[in-house]
């Protein structure tokens, strides 16, 4: 039997594992208690990494589809195929003909991660789309618009503060998100010893509002009157300190001119949380010698998600706990390439063609995805190619992109599972397991609670047959620059790619084989205050009055909430990881999880019994669920799970739980309802009705 160390790649926290192998498989999988970052913590999700190198389900080999079913060939067919496909469509269509999409899983392969924009590059197609526009653009757009690069997100420092504001967010269930926070129970004990608090403001009691010193319900998609309004009482009550930061910080006056109309009175009607409370947070906030404001799913898919995260960065300013111990801070990884000028960004250099939306990032919001592939005319999307994402499950009015892709000449996934997405592809295109490669967090270290380094080597030697993502990358470039009578740039192995970074660092004596003998991983230290002198906005100053900020406000000024019918959220569960790991029976068993969930003061008008049949209705679309009672909702509200509803489809068997049912949430999400000044997706506060079947 052997030990193996490695980090878990399956959520943002990247924990330590500890691996026992024996006669070639996985024998046990357990935290790693000597690990720098994660201190031995674990979630079932780790555990189930056995399943998925296991998973009879998973494709091996290449596959293309004869007559509606799909048969194994050779890499070398497969490749040629989609190389010559794509460039005919090309020929006759021009380049934006071809369209890309970049799922969830990307950033967490090393080999994906480093090559995609290679690839994007050698296509030269305007028509990209990712998983950011259905999560966290806003916060990359405001990071953009403030600091000067889309990556600066500053994150909670968690271990040294006094007071945390969870906004829209469920760390006890994701371990962080765009916050890696490995072992976050553990953590919020720690405050809690030290006399700190943690504060949640939610639609829903969820898992971190249970634990938390205080909750308070607030109306979905109202959260940036709130925010707002915290805003305006730090300046109006004359509790505004910044600090430092007001060196270096442009557009106080601004702000304050801006903010005055949104006054606690006027949240209290937007958000139906009492405008006495929202004062009271924000002296408390003030107050505490040292306190941040963090804000995530729930405050960035709404259609106001930019101002909330405005607002947010506007609160740890005027408290000075932006760039300070015990606020929010930006990390210093290993390597910092994602924070180089060269990838600080850009929006609104061109508009998506039917409904003009924004790019950011070189990237289209995937809302207007289906569209561009439906709509005649120049430019209209006839080829895709997906990269380890499943939007027709996690992409607004997911049945209509299911149309959509029906519709398409010629469609490519790289991908190790036939999902709702890949079933409709002429060539699915399988990676080797994840235990068969190794791995750097290249996307996580830099929104790590602290600082550290560390590499995982691969557990096993994948097979012969098999190739990493970064082979099938490289395999679909030559194939493509060869059909396309161009040079095909040269992918290289990620190992080298590494050791270069490191070696470059700015922490002295490292490289891989440094990293390779420290399986634990290596401890870089506590975060550190770096502004100004990282700040790379053109004139080096925080910006604080962004004028896509200002713009803005007249549309929220102009909402009215929602005084009648139900406004839907999703809802996340520590033992789902989107819909990408629902394959694992350890993770599907036990009680159903896929259930709405439902207020019993909305229940009883509409004669809706608890476990009783319910058809959801939203402009998009329907679903038929079963309903549970629960207080943890605030009335008005009804929730549900995304990540769901798998099944066979036109005779096609989906990779499919072990028995996993319930709905998909995005048959009820609108690809109209977006967060306009970005483009995000409004995935919470969905307007539905509810109705009991017979």
């Amino acid at each position: 039997m052997a030990t193996h160390y490695r980090a878990c790649h399956l959520c943002e926290a990247i924990c330590g594992l500890e691996i026992t192998v024996e006669d070639g498989k996985v024998a046990t999988i357990r935290g790693d208690k000597a690990d720098v970052l994660s201190r031995g913590h674990i979630c079932p999700k780790g555990v189930a990494l056995k399943d998925l190198h296991e998973d009879p389900d998973r494709l091996r080999a290449p596959v293309k589809k004869v007559d509606g079913a799909f048969v194994e060939i050779s890499w070398d067919e497969a490749f040629e195929m989609v190389g010559t496909r794509l460039a005919r469509i090309a020929e006759a269509h021009g380049r934006d003909a071809i369209g890309t999409y970049f799922g969830n899983p990307s950033v967490h392969s090393l080999g994906m991660l480093a090559n995609i924009g290679m690839l994007v590059r050698l296509i030269k197609s305007k028509s990209v789309f990712s998983a950011t526009s259905v999560d966290q653009l806003p916060h990359q757009l405001m990071a953009l618009w403030m600091y000067g690069h889309q990556n600066y997100l500053f994150v909670p420092d968690i271990d040294r503060t006094d007071l945390i504001y969870v906004f829209g967010g469920n760390p006890m269930a994701s371990n962080g998100s765009l916050w890696t926070v490995p072992d976050f129970p553990g953590r919020l004990a720690a405050l809690k010893a030290r006399g700190g608090r943690m504060v949640v403001v939610d639609p829903r009691r969820t898992e971190t509002a249970k634990v938390a010193s205080a909750h308070h319900f607030i109306r979905p998609g109202s959260d940036a009157f709130v925010l707002l309004a915290m805003v305006n009482t730090l300046i109006v009550e004359g509790l505004a300190r910044p600090g430092r930061l007001a060196d270096f910080a442009d557009g106080m006056e601004a702000v304050a001119e801006a903010v005055a109309p949104f006054t606690a009175e006027r949240a209290e009607s937007a958000s139906g949380l009492g405008a006495e409370t929202i004062r009271a947070m924000a002296r408390d906030l003030a107050a505490a010698p040292r306190a941040v404001v963090y804000g995530r799913m729930g405050t960035s898919t709404q259609a106001f998600g930019t101002l909330c995260q405005w607002a947010i960065q506007l609160l740890n300013i005027l408290t000075g706990n932006l760039d300070r111990e015990g606020g929010t801070m930006l990390p210093h990884p290993a390597i910092a390439a994602g924070f180089s000028p060269r990838a600080a960004g850009n929006f609104g250099r061109w508009k998506s063609r039917v409904r003009g939306l924004p790019e950011f990032a070189s990237n289209f919001p995937v809302a207007a995805l289906a569209e561009e592939i439906q709509t005649p005319g120049p430019g209209q999307i006839r080829a895709l190619v997906t990269i380890a994402g499943n939007p027709v499950s996690s992409t607004p009015n997911g049945r209509r992109l299911d149309a959509a892709f029906a519709e398409l000449d010629f469609m490519v996934a790289l991908d190790f599972y036939v999902n709702e997405t890949t079933r409709h592809a002429d060539v699915i295109l399988p990676p080797c397991s994840p235990l068969e490669r190794g791995h750097y967090d290249l996307a996580f270290f830099p929104l790590a609670v602290r600082n550290v380094t560390r590499w995982s080597d691969p557990l096993f030697e994948k097979p012969e047959s098999a190739r990493h993502d970064w082979e099938i990358i490289a395999g679909i470039l030559e194939a493509f620059a060869k059909a396309t009578g161009v040079e095909a740039p040269n992918v290289l192995p990620p190992e080298f790619m590494i050791d270069m970074g490191l070696r470059g660092s700015d922490y002295p004596n490292l490289d891989l084989e440094t990293l390779r003998a420290a399986p634990h991983g290596i401890d870089l230290g506590p975060l550190r205050p770096s502004l100004p002198e990282r700040l790379l906005t053109p004139d080096g100053r925080i910006q604080m009055a962004p004028e896509g900020c200002l713009a803005d406000l007249p549309r929220l000024l102009a909402a009215t909430p929602e005084a009648q019918g139900l406004l839907l959220i999703g809802r996340r569960h520590v033992r789902s990881n989107n819909s990408w790991m629902n394959n694992s029976t350890r993770l599907v068993k036990g009680p159903i999880r896929y259930r709405l969930q439902m207020h019993p003061s909305d229940m009883e008008p509409r004669q809706i019994r608890d476990g009783g049949a319910v058809a959801v209705t939203s402009r998009a679309g329907e679903v038929r669920i079963e309903v549970e009672a629960s207080e943890d909702l605030m009335p008005g509200v009804v929730c549900l799970p995304h990540g769901w509803g798998q099944a066979t489809r036109d005779g096609i068997r989906l990779a499919v739980a072990n028995g996993a049912g319930g709905v998909s949430f995005n048959d009820l999400s609108d690809e109209d309802l977006l967060d306009d000044a970005s483009g995000n997706a409004a995935l919470n506060g969905v307007p539905v009705e509810v109705r009991a079947l017979p």
